[in-house]
């Protein structure tokens, strides 16, 4: 079999592991090929380590010889994550990120709707984005997560009454939202869901914390949880996020 060759731009780099003395397996995050795993020659070495660093963009020439063999990948620059210029909370943000991607999902499958938001967010912490910004769409991704992950939850309408305004909480059980009426004999029980994911309300501190608590029931319950990786990636979120609410 010819080994074949393909492009992949942009890509992110999630993860790398050490291979022998100069190598490294890396992993990559693209829209086209979803998570991808390849083999780089020299990827400890001067030219390349400050390419194959968390959080990078990255171009790939990719060539796999025969079927189910991990891929030998030449790496390009794109650009570098300045993550490290703003300091505790974008640094963190990048390590959550990169081990959320590499925890979560499956190798090979397209994303063509998580890369961007995974990428949005890498960009914000190279650009030292507030928490204002990097809250909503940290809430928005990880709801992005779940639902590609099989476990999204249904925020269309009240699961009492099948209203489909004034949406206050969500059941942790049933995962469907429910509306402020029907909700609020039951309001210790429930999830608030904050309104800017309607684009109503403001996304202040409180909403944030309320649209982070939300999403991190279901990932901590049902995602982040069993594997090293996955308690990995709860334990990053837990750091991010107390530097996030500070």
């Amino acid at each position: 079999m010819m080994a074949a060759m393909i492009r992949v731009e942009p890509a992110l780099v999630v993860a790398l592991a050490p291979h022998g003395e100069h190598a490294v397996v890396a992993r990559f995050l693209s829209a086209d090929q979803g998570l991808v795993a390849a083999y780089v020659q020299g990827g400890r070495g001067r030219k390349l380590r400050p390419v194959l660093q968390i959080g990078n963009r990255v171009a790939l020439d990719l060539v796999t010889k025969t079927a189910g063999q991990l891929a030998f990948a030449t790496v390009h620059a794109l650009g570098t994550n300045m993550a490290m210029l703003h300091g505790p909370a974008a640094l963190a943000l990048v390590d959550y990120l990169a081990s959320l991607a590499a925890a979560t999902l499956p190798e090979g499958e397209a994303q063509p709707r998580l890369f961007p938001l995974f990428d949005a967010l890498f960009g914000g912490a190279a650009a030292g984005a507030l928490a204002a910004d990097v809250g909503p769409a940290l809430v928005r991704l990880e709801l992005a997560l779940l639902a590609e992950l099989g476990t999204g939850l249904d925020l269309a309408s009240c699961a009492a009454t099948g209203a489909t305004s004034d949406l206050a909480y969500v059941s942790p059980k049933s995962r469907q939202a429910v509306s402020r009426g029907a909700g609020l004999p039951w309001a210790a029980k429930l999830l608030p869901l904050p309104g800017f994911l309607f684009g109503a309300g403001d996304a202040d501190a409180a909403a944030i914390s309320d649209g982070l608590a939300l999403t991190g029931h279901f990932l901590g319950r049902e995602v982040l949880q069993g594997s090293a990786a996955a308690k990995r990636s709860w334990t990053a979120r837990e750091r991010l996020i107390t530097l996030l609410m500070r």
